[in-house]
């Protein structure tokens, strides 16, 4: 697994692939550095529009890491996720 840092109310910088990459190292999902580099090696580099979906969505994949909020969000299970959506549209109807 990698190791966090201590401080995740730190955002590091990402304006270069190099620091995305450093980012993903650090920061990242485990997987998500190898996963990044074999998309690019997939993609035609030309195609600029797709880099900048790749380097985007794992850019914001480092964004949530290093949210504490969105991180205890996304570890909820699914079962309170459902219950709490229950609970919501029964207060709804209830209206």
């Amino acid at each position: 697994m990698t190791a966090q840092p201590d401080h995740q109310d730190v955002v590091p910088p990402m304006r270069t692939l190099a620091e995305l990459r450093a980012a993903l190292s650090v920061w990242g999902i485990p997987g998500d550095a190898d996963k990044f580099e074999q998309e690019l090696a997939d993609t035609d580099l030309d195609d600029l529009t797709r880099v900048r979906e790749i380097t985007q969505a794992y850019r914001h994949r480092v964004l949530l890491r290093c949210d504490p909020p969105a991180m205890a969000a996304l570890m909820r299970p699914s079962e309170d996720v459902a219950f709490e959506l229950g609970r919501k549209m029964a207060e709804r109807d209830a209206r």
